[in-house]
Protein backbone atom coordinates (compact mmCIF):
# COMPACT_ATOMS: atom_id res chain seq x y z
CA UNK A 1 0.00 0.00 0.00
CA UNK A 2 3.06 2.59 0.76
CA UNK A 3 4.28 1.62 -2.75
CA UNK A 4 1.16 2.27 -4.43
CA UNK A 5 0.91 5.65 -3.27
CA UNK A 6 4.79 6.50 -3.39
CA UNK A 7 3.83 5.34 -7.26
CA UNK A 8 0.83 8.11 -7.27
CA UNK A 9 3.27 11.02 -5.95
CA UNK A 10 5.71 10.03 -8.51
CA UNK A 11 3.25 10.22 -11.37
CA UNK A 12 1.06 13.38 -9.94
CA UNK A 13 4.96 14.98 -10.03
CA UNK A 14 5.14 13.97 -13.63
CA UNK A 15 1.90 15.41 -14.72
CA UNK A 16 2.71 18.79 -13.24
CA UNK A 17 5.79 18.62 -14.84
CA UNK A 18 3.82 18.66 -18.38
CA UNK A 19 1.78 21.39 -17.41
CA UNK A 20 3.07 24.63 -19.21
CA UNK A 21 1.98 27.56 -16.70
CA UNK A 22 4.84 27.94 -14.27
CA UNK A 23 2.86 27.87 -11.21
CA UNK A 24 2.17 24.12 -12.76
CA UNK A 25 5.99 23.21 -12.74
CA UNK A 26 5.56 21.53 -9.34
CA UNK A 27 3.00 20.51 -7.22
CA UNK A 28 1.10 23.78 -5.85
CA UNK A 29 0.27 23.59 -2.27
CA UNK A 30 -2.86 24.80 -2.80
CA UNK A 31 -3.53 22.25 -5.41
CA UNK A 32 -3.06 19.66 -3.12
CA UNK A 33 -5.32 21.07 -1.00
CA UNK A 34 -8.00 21.52 -3.25
CA UNK A 35 -7.59 18.02 -3.93
CA UNK A 36 -7.77 17.12 -0.35
CA UNK A 37 -11.01 18.83 -0.01
CA UNK A 38 -12.61 17.28 -3.00
CA UNK A 39 -11.96 13.71 -1.56
CA UNK A 40 -14.12 14.43 1.53
CA UNK A 41 -17.23 13.85 -0.27
CA UNK A 42 -16.13 10.81 -2.28
CA UNK A 43 -14.33 9.54 1.32
CA UNK A 44 -17.87 9.40 2.83
CA UNK A 45 -19.13 6.72 -0.21
CA UNK A 46 -16.23 5.06 -0.44
CA UNK A 47 -14.99 3.76 3.06
CA UNK A 48 -18.15 2.16 4.38
CA UNK A 49 -19.38 0.53 1.26
CA UNK A 50 -17.99 -2.92 2.41
CA UNK A 51 -19.91 -2.12 5.28
CA UNK A 52 -23.50 -2.73 4.44
CA UNK A 53 -24.09 -6.17 5.58
CA UNK A 54 -22.43 -5.46 8.60
CA UNK A 55 -24.37 -2.24 9.43
CA UNK A 56 -27.81 -3.87 7.78
CA UNK A 57 -26.73 -6.42 10.68
CA UNK A 58 -25.98 -4.15 13.40
CA UNK A 59 -29.18 -1.90 13.09
CA UNK A 60 -31.53 -4.30 12.44
CA UNK A 61 -32.36 -3.38 8.97
CA UNK A 62 -32.27 -4.38 5.19
CA UNK A 63 -29.40 -4.09 3.09
CA UNK A 64 -31.65 -2.16 0.60
CA UNK A 65 -32.36 0.49 3.34
CA UNK A 66 -28.88 0.81 3.75
CA UNK A 67 -27.84 1.39 0.48
CA UNK A 68 -30.76 4.52 0.33
CA UNK A 69 -28.49 6.23 3.27
CA UNK A 70 -26.28 6.04 0.01
CA UNK A 71 -28.54 7.37 -2.13
CA UNK A 72 -29.91 10.25 0.56
CA UNK A 73 -26.60 11.28 1.29
CA UNK A 74 -26.23 12.11 -2.73
CA UNK A 75 -29.55 13.92 -2.76
CA UNK A 76 -27.86 15.93 0.04
CA UNK A 77 -24.79 16.61 -2.06
CA UNK A 78 -27.00 18.03 -4.60
CA UNK A 79 -29.08 20.02 -2.37
CA UNK A 80 -25.99 21.84 -0.84
CA UNK A 81 -24.51 22.74 -3.64
CA UNK A 82 -26.59 25.16 -4.88
CA UNK A 83 -26.37 26.97 -1.31
CA UNK A 84 -22.34 26.73 -1.76
CA UNK A 85 -22.38 28.05 -4.79
CA UNK A 86 -23.63 32.08 -4.16
CA UNK A 87 -22.21 32.08 -1.15
CA UNK A 88 -19.01 30.85 -2.36
CA UNK A 89 -19.46 33.98 -5.05
CA UNK A 90 -20.49 36.40 -2.06
CA UNK A 91 -18.11 35.28 0.44
CA UNK A 92 -15.05 34.11 -1.00
CA UNK A 93 -13.95 30.55 -0.90
CA UNK A 94 -12.46 30.00 2.47
CA UNK A 95 -15.31 30.73 4.83
CA UNK A 96 -17.69 28.64 2.44
CA UNK A 97 -15.11 25.32 2.83
CA UNK A 98 -14.50 25.67 7.23
CA UNK A 99 -18.18 25.55 7.69
CA UNK A 100 -18.69 22.54 5.13
CA UNK A 101 -16.09 21.08 7.11
CA UNK A 102 -17.39 21.33 11.12
CA UNK A 103 -20.51 20.14 9.28
CA UNK A 104 -19.13 17.23 8.34
CA UNK A 105 -17.50 16.00 11.31
CA UNK A 106 -20.18 16.99 13.43
CA UNK A 107 -22.46 14.77 11.09
CA UNK A 108 -19.88 11.72 10.92
CA UNK A 109 -19.99 12.12 14.89
CA UNK A 110 -23.71 11.91 14.81
CA UNK A 111 -23.52 7.85 12.55
CA UNK A 112 -20.85 6.78 14.79
CA UNK A 113 -23.25 7.49 17.67
CA UNK A 114 -26.40 6.16 15.94
CA UNK A 115 -28.42 3.29 16.95
CA UNK A 116 -30.93 3.25 14.10
CA UNK A 117 -31.55 3.31 10.33
CA UNK A 118 -33.57 6.55 10.78
CA UNK A 119 -31.12 8.55 12.34
CA UNK A 120 -28.28 7.07 10.37
CA UNK A 121 -29.99 8.78 7.46
CA UNK A 122 -30.79 11.79 8.96
CA UNK A 123 -26.72 12.09 10.12
CA UNK A 124 -26.19 11.01 6.13
CA UNK A 125 -28.16 13.55 4.86
CA UNK A 126 -26.22 16.56 7.69
CA UNK A 127 -22.84 14.91 6.57
CA UNK A 128 -23.63 15.45 2.84
CA UNK A 129 -24.61 19.14 3.28
CA UNK A 130 -21.06 19.58 5.09
CA UNK A 131 -19.05 17.13 2.44
CA UNK A 132 -20.89 19.45 -0.50
CA UNK A 133 -18.45 22.33 0.25
CA UNK A 134 -15.66 20.08 -0.82
CA UNK A 135 -17.24 19.79 -4.13
CA UNK A 136 -18.38 22.89 -5.07
CA UNK A 137 -15.09 25.20 -3.85
CA UNK A 138 -12.26 23.55 -5.13
CA UNK A 139 -13.48 23.86 -9.00
CA UNK A 140 -14.24 27.73 -8.46
CA UNK A 141 -10.77 28.19 -6.93
CA UNK A 142 -8.86 25.73 -10.12
CA UNK A 143 -10.82 28.80 -12.25
CA UNK A 144 -10.20 31.78 -10.27
CA UNK A 145 -6.35 30.86 -10.32
CA UNK A 146 -6.10 28.92 -14.66
CA UNK A 147 -7.29 29.61 -17.61
CA UNK A 148 -9.30 26.65 -19.49
CA UNK A 149 -6.28 24.13 -20.70
CA UNK A 150 -4.36 24.30 -17.31
CA UNK A 151 -7.63 23.98 -15.84
CA UNK A 152 -8.70 20.75 -17.48
CA UNK A 153 -4.70 19.89 -16.56
CA UNK A 154 -5.50 20.86 -13.19
CA UNK A 155 -8.58 19.17 -12.63
CA UNK A 156 -7.33 16.44 -13.65
CA UNK A 157 -4.92 16.27 -10.98
CA UNK A 158 -8.06 16.36 -8.91
CA UNK A 159 -9.33 13.43 -9.94
CA UNK A 160 -5.81 11.52 -9.14
CA UNK A 161 -5.85 13.11 -5.55
CA UNK A 162 -9.50 12.19 -5.41
CA UNK A 163 -9.05 8.60 -6.89
CA UNK A 164 -6.68 7.79 -3.74
CA UNK A 165 -9.77 7.10 -2.06
CA UNK A 166 -11.89 4.95 -4.52
CA UNK A 167 -7.92 3.05 -3.83
CA UNK A 168 -7.95 2.82 -0.28
CA UNK A 169 -11.05 3.51 0.86
CA UNK A 170 -12.94 -0.09 0.72
CA UNK A 171 -9.61 -1.16 1.27
CA UNK A 172 -9.10 0.44 5.00
CA UNK A 173 -12.85 0.02 5.37
CA UNK A 174 -12.70 -3.64 4.61
CA UNK A 175 -9.94 -4.47 6.63
CA UNK A 176 -10.73 -1.69 10.03
CA UNK A 177 -14.61 -3.55 10.07
CA UNK A 178 -13.04 -6.86 11.66
CA UNK A 179 -11.57 -4.35 14.60
CA UNK A 180 -13.91 -1.08 14.70
CA UNK A 181 -16.78 -2.42 13.31
CA UNK A 182 -18.98 -0.03 11.01
CA UNK A 183 -19.12 2.90 13.53
CA UNK A 184 -15.48 3.00 13.31
CA UNK A 185 -15.66 3.70 9.88
CA UNK A 186 -17.70 6.92 10.08
CA UNK A 187 -14.73 7.63 12.96
CA UNK A 188 -11.87 7.87 10.37
CA UNK A 189 -14.70 10.16 8.50
CA UNK A 190 -15.06 12.44 11.58
CA UNK A 191 -11.28 12.24 12.54
CA UNK A 192 -10.43 13.24 8.38
CA UNK A 193 -13.00 15.99 8.29
CA UNK A 194 -11.23 17.54 11.54
CA UNK A 195 -7.67 17.41 10.07
CA UNK A 196 -8.93 19.39 7.05
CA UNK A 197 -10.38 21.63 8.90
CA UNK A 198 -7.22 22.44 10.68
CA UNK A 199 -5.53 22.58 7.30
CA UNK A 200 -7.71 24.66 5.56
CA UNK A 201 -7.77 27.18 8.21
CA UNK A 202 -4.20 27.23 8.56
CA UNK A 203 -3.00 27.07 5.01
CA UNK A 204 -5.81 28.25 2.64
CA UNK A 205 -6.27 31.66 1.51
CA UNK A 206 -8.60 33.45 -0.22
CA UNK A 207 -8.64 33.52 -4.23
CA UNK A 208 -11.71 35.25 -4.81
CA UNK A 209 -10.95 38.97 -5.30
CA UNK A 210 -13.32 41.56 -3.62
CA UNK A 211 -14.36 43.56 -6.73
CA UNK A 212 -15.67 39.97 -8.27
CA UNK A 213 -18.48 39.53 -5.55
CA UNK A 214 -21.64 38.80 -6.27
CA UNK A 215 -24.44 39.96 -4.12
CA UNK A 216 -26.63 37.05 -2.13
CA UNK A 217 -30.01 37.99 -2.75
CA UNK A 218 -33.14 35.90 -4.35
CA UNK A 219 -32.92 38.00 -7.27
CA UNK A 220 -29.31 38.11 -8.20
CA UNK A 221 -29.37 34.25 -7.52
CA UNK A 222 -31.87 33.46 -9.90
CA UNK A 223 -30.45 35.56 -12.38
CA UNK A 224 -27.19 33.25 -12.59
CA UNK A 225 -28.87 30.33 -12.39
CA UNK A 226 -31.42 30.78 -14.91
CA UNK A 227 -28.44 32.62 -16.93
CA UNK A 228 -26.85 29.18 -16.59
CA UNK A 229 -30.04 26.85 -17.55
CA UNK A 230 -30.11 29.21 -20.51
CA UNK A 231 -26.51 28.97 -21.62
CA UNK A 232 -26.16 26.55 -24.13
CA UNK A 233 -22.69 25.70 -23.83
CA UNK A 234 -22.47 25.26 -20.05
CA UNK A 235 -25.23 23.45 -19.82
CA UNK A 236 -24.79 20.83 -22.42
CA UNK A 237 -21.00 20.01 -21.35
CA UNK A 238 -22.55 20.01 -17.75
CA UNK A 239 -25.22 17.42 -18.61
CA UNK A 240 -22.62 15.54 -20.70
CA UNK A 241 -20.42 14.88 -17.55
CA UNK A 242 -23.19 14.82 -15.23
CA UNK A 243 -24.44 11.39 -17.23
CA UNK A 244 -20.83 10.19 -16.89
CA UNK A 245 -20.85 10.96 -13.00
CA UNK A 246 -24.42 8.70 -12.97
CA UNK A 247 -22.87 6.10 -14.55
CA UNK A 248 -19.87 6.37 -12.18
CA UNK A 249 -22.68 6.15 -9.03
CA UNK A 250 -24.22 3.40 -10.70
CA UNK A 251 -20.95 1.61 -10.46
CA UNK A 252 -20.53 2.71 -6.62
CA UNK A 253 -24.17 1.58 -5.38
CA UNK A 254 -24.32 -1.59 -7.36
CA UNK A 255 -20.83 -2.73 -7.38
CA UNK A 256 -21.13 -4.20 -3.34
CA UNK A 257 -24.29 -6.09 -4.42
CA UNK A 258 -23.27 -7.71 -8.03
CA UNK A 259 -19.61 -8.35 -6.88
CA UNK A 260 -19.85 -10.10 -3.94
CA UNK A 261 -23.62 -11.47 -3.77
CA UNK A 262 -23.68 -12.61 -7.42
CA UNK A 263 -19.93 -13.40 -7.66
CA UNK A 264 -19.13 -14.27 -4.33
CA UNK A 265 -16.49 -11.82 -3.29
CA UNK A 266 -15.53 -11.48 -0.15
CA UNK A 267 -14.87 -7.64 1.81
CA UNK A 268 -11.03 -7.74 0.98
CA UNK A 269 -10.66 -8.59 -2.67
CA UNK A 270 -13.96 -6.05 -3.26
CA UNK A 271 -11.25 -3.85 -1.90
CA UNK A 272 -9.21 -4.56 -4.06
CA UNK A 273 -11.65 -4.87 -7.37
CA UNK A 274 -12.97 -1.82 -6.76
CA UNK A 275 -9.61 -0.05 -5.91
CA UNK A 276 -8.69 -1.03 -9.66
CA UNK A 277 -11.37 0.46 -11.21
CA UNK A 278 -10.82 3.78 -9.14
CA UNK A 279 -6.95 2.68 -10.56
CA UNK A 280 -7.94 3.11 -14.34
CA UNK A 281 -9.79 6.34 -13.23
CA UNK A 282 -6.97 7.58 -12.09
CA UNK A 283 -4.20 6.41 -14.62
CA UNK A 284 -6.21 7.63 -17.57
CA UNK A 285 -7.58 11.33 -16.14
CA UNK A 286 -3.39 11.83 -16.12
CA UNK A 287 -3.54 10.60 -19.47
CA UNK A 288 -5.71 12.92 -20.78
CA UNK A 289 -3.79 15.78 -18.86
CA UNK A 290 -0.62 14.88 -21.36
CA UNK A 291 -2.38 14.24 -24.23
CA UNK A 292 -4.58 18.09 -23.83
CA UNK A 293 -0.69 19.41 -25.35
CA UNK A 294 -1.31 18.08 -28.32
CA UNK A 295 -5.07 17.69 -28.24
CA UNK A 296 -8.46 19.33 -27.65
CA UNK A 297 -10.62 19.26 -24.85
CA UNK A 298 -13.09 18.19 -26.97
CA UNK A 299 -11.45 15.87 -28.99
CA UNK A 300 -10.95 13.47 -26.09
CA UNK A 301 -14.33 13.92 -24.35
CA UNK A 302 -15.98 12.99 -28.13
CA UNK A 303 -13.85 9.75 -28.49
CA UNK A 304 -13.76 8.68 -24.70
CA UNK A 305 -17.61 8.83 -24.77
CA UNK A 306 -18.10 6.64 -28.04
CA UNK A 307 -15.29 4.44 -26.60
CA UNK A 308 -17.42 4.06 -23.46
CA UNK A 309 -20.73 3.61 -25.15
CA UNK A 310 -19.45 0.72 -27.16
CA UNK A 311 -18.04 -0.99 -23.46
CA UNK A 312 -21.01 -0.86 -21.76
CA UNK A 313 -23.73 -1.94 -24.72
CA UNK A 314 -21.31 -4.78 -24.80
CA UNK A 315 -21.48 -5.45 -21.51
CA UNK A 316 -25.12 -5.56 -21.15
CA UNK A 317 -25.76 -7.48 -24.47
CA UNK A 318 -23.31 -10.12 -22.71
CA UNK A 319 -25.32 -10.08 -19.70
CA UNK A 320 -28.65 -10.70 -21.73
CA UNK A 321 -26.96 -13.48 -23.45
CA UNK A 322 -26.03 -15.18 -19.99
CA UNK A 323 -22.08 -14.73 -21.14
CA UNK A 324 -21.12 -12.44 -18.54
CA UNK A 325 -18.38 -13.83 -15.80
CA UNK A 326 -16.97 -12.00 -13.24
CA UNK A 327 -13.31 -11.77 -15.41
CA UNK A 328 -15.95 -9.55 -18.78
CA UNK A 329 -17.76 -8.26 -15.81
CA UNK A 330 -14.31 -6.15 -14.94
CA UNK A 331 -13.25 -5.52 -18.13
CA UNK A 332 -16.23 -3.39 -18.75
CA UNK A 333 -15.88 -1.90 -15.60
CA UNK A 334 -12.74 -0.85 -16.22
CA UNK A 335 -13.35 0.26 -19.91
CA UNK A 336 -16.06 2.35 -18.20
CA UNK A 337 -14.47 3.80 -15.45
CA UNK A 338 -10.85 4.45 -17.59
CA UNK A 339 -12.91 6.58 -20.38
CA UNK A 340 -14.51 8.40 -17.23
CA UNK A 341 -10.61 9.83 -16.30
CA UNK A 342 -11.33 11.70 -19.73
CA UNK A 343 -14.41 12.75 -19.91
CA UNK A 344 -14.81 14.32 -16.18
CA UNK A 345 -12.04 16.41 -16.15
CA UNK A 346 -12.79 17.79 -20.20
CA UNK A 347 -16.37 18.28 -19.90
CA UNK A 348 -15.92 20.44 -16.55
CA UNK A 349 -13.08 22.41 -17.76
CA UNK A 350 -15.40 22.99 -21.32
CA UNK A 351 -18.20 23.70 -18.83
CA UNK A 352 -16.72 26.55 -17.19
CA UNK A 353 -14.67 27.99 -19.83
CA UNK A 354 -16.77 31.02 -20.32
CA UNK A 355 -18.09 31.67 -17.11
CA UNK A 356 -15.59 33.57 -14.95
CA UNK A 357 -17.91 36.40 -13.53
CA UNK A 358 -20.12 33.97 -11.91
CA UNK A 359 -18.19 30.14 -11.07
CA UNK A 360 -19.48 29.36 -7.89
CA UNK A 361 -22.82 29.36 -9.14
CA UNK A 362 -21.62 27.40 -12.19
CA UNK A 363 -19.69 25.03 -10.47
CA UNK A 364 -22.42 24.56 -8.02
CA UNK A 365 -25.04 23.73 -10.76
CA UNK A 366 -22.78 21.42 -12.31
CA UNK A 367 -21.93 19.41 -9.08
CA UNK A 368 -25.68 19.57 -8.48
CA UNK A 369 -26.68 17.80 -11.59
CA UNK A 370 -24.31 15.42 -11.37
CA UNK A 371 -25.39 14.57 -7.63
CA UNK A 372 -28.99 14.38 -9.40
CA UNK A 373 -28.55 12.26 -11.97
CA UNK A 374 -26.16 10.34 -9.34
CA UNK A 375 -29.12 9.86 -6.95
CA UNK A 376 -31.48 8.61 -9.58
CA UNK A 377 -29.26 6.28 -10.91
CA UNK A 378 -28.25 4.99 -7.02
CA UNK A 379 -32.39 5.04 -6.48
CA UNK A 380 -32.75 3.16 -9.84
CA UNK A 381 -30.14 0.49 -9.11
CA UNK A 382 -31.29 0.03 -5.25
CA UNK A 383 -34.52 -0.28 -6.46
CA UNK A 384 -33.53 -3.11 -9.62
CA UNK A 385 -33.19 -6.60 -7.42
CA UNK A 386 -31.88 -9.32 -9.57
CA UNK A 387 -29.89 -12.18 -8.75
CA UNK A 388 -27.60 -10.95 -12.50
CA UNK A 389 -25.55 -8.21 -13.61
CA UNK A 390 -28.11 -6.99 -15.72
CA UNK A 391 -29.42 -3.91 -13.60
CA UNK A 392 -25.96 -2.60 -13.60
CA UNK A 393 -24.72 -3.20 -17.05
CA UNK A 394 -27.90 -2.13 -18.14
CA UNK A 395 -27.93 1.40 -16.13
CA UNK A 396 -24.26 1.97 -17.36
CA UNK A 397 -25.19 1.56 -20.53
CA UNK A 398 -28.36 4.35 -20.60
CA UNK A 399 -25.90 6.82 -19.02
CA UNK A 400 -23.27 6.18 -21.42
CA UNK A 401 -25.43 6.70 -24.16
CA UNK A 402 -26.80 9.98 -22.84
CA UNK A 403 -23.37 11.12 -22.21
CA UNK A 404 -22.36 10.30 -25.50
CA UNK A 405 -25.42 12.44 -26.61
CA UNK A 406 -24.88 15.70 -24.54
CA UNK A 407 -21.68 15.87 -25.82
CA UNK A 408 -22.47 15.72 -29.37
CA UNK A 409 -25.32 18.45 -28.62
CA UNK A 410 -22.23 20.44 -26.80
CA UNK A 411 -19.83 20.10 -29.36
CA UNK A 412 -22.75 21.53 -32.15
CA UNK A 413 -23.27 24.36 -29.92
CA UNK A 414 -19.50 25.46 -28.89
Amino acid sequence: MVTRLRITLIHITACCGDMSDSSLQKIPGWLLLMGALSAIGPLAIDLYLPAFPFIAEGLSTSQGNVERTLAVYLFGLALAQLLYGPLADRYGRRKPILFGLVLFTVASVGCTLTDDIEHLTLWRFVQAFGGAAGMVIPRAVIRDKLETRDASKAMSLLILILGVMPILGPLFGGYLLPYTGWRGIFGLMALTGFGLLAASWLRMTESLPPENRNPLNIKAISRNYWGLVCDRHFIFYALSGSFGAAGLFTYISGAPRVLMDVYGIGTDFFGVLFGANAAALIFMSQYSARLLNRHSPDKLLARSQTVALVVTATGAVLTLLGLLNLTLFMICLLGFMACQGFVFPNSAAMALARQGHRLGVASALMGTLQMVFGTLAGLAISGWQSDSALPMTALLTVCAFLSWLFGRIAFSKA
